[in-house]
């Protein structure tokens, strides 16, 4: 995919990047359409989506969040933009992951309801011992067929290990070869990304 496209982006700068793009060219923003969306919002830059989201993140809904809101009415809602609309709409601060760290440790609110992937509140609460951060529970309609909560946690995400990096790091396997060619044209969108975002 990275080789099929002309630059790159994370949450943290798909703003700056699609600013940086040319005005006569037709954006087609891949894959988040959530945070595709966030970015025409706060650009105007019309786009096309590609329908496609992270389901750790659709999985949020307004309900869930209003309910915190009355049971911590001091706190700020943080939210990841590839939430839904509905959800964003509730935010205090909407921020990619590493943003949402630096808004919690900088903000004077002592309490903080998290709309993310639940692996982030460990760090928070270690980078910002005097704060609670709440997690945002969200419904698991495959197992629970009640309104019953768990938090969100990416399954993808968790398929790394410590245990497992140090594998690969001791024996150098498994490998992914890739051509030449490929690898080069998959070298220039992210180095086009890392130009844009150095720039002021």
């Amino acid at each position: 995919m990275k080789a099929l496209s002309d630059v790159i982006c994370t949450s943290g700068n798909a703003e700056k990047i699609v600013r940086a793009a040319p005005a006569d060219r037709d954006l087609l923003f891949v894959p988040d359409e959530n945070l595709g969306q966030w970015v025409i919002e706060q650009t105007g830059r019309p786009m096309t989506l590609w329908k496609g989201n992270c389901y750790a993140h659709v999985e949020f809904r307004r309900d869930a969040v209003l309910k915190l809101k009355q049971q911590f009415p001091d706190a700020r809602v943080v939210v990841h933009p590839e939430s839904l609309r509905e959800v964003r709409d509730l935010a205090d601060a909407i921020c990619s992951t590493e943003k949402m760290v630096h808004y919690c440790k900088s903000a004077p609110a002592k309490r903080f309801i998290i709309v993310t992937e639940s692996g982030i509140i460990h760090r928070m609460r270690k980078e910002c011992p005097d704060k609670e951060f709440i997690c945002t529970p969200v419904y698991d309609v495959m197992r629970m067929p009640t309104d019953a909560c768990r938090c969100s946690e990416c399954k993808y995400m968790k398929l790394n290990t410590l245990e497992k990096v140090r594998d690969c790091m001791k024996r150098l396997s498994p490998r992914i070869e890739l051509p030449p060619d490929i690898l080069e044209s998959a070298r220039r969108p992210i180095e086009r990304m890392l130009e844009i975002s150095a720039k002021n």
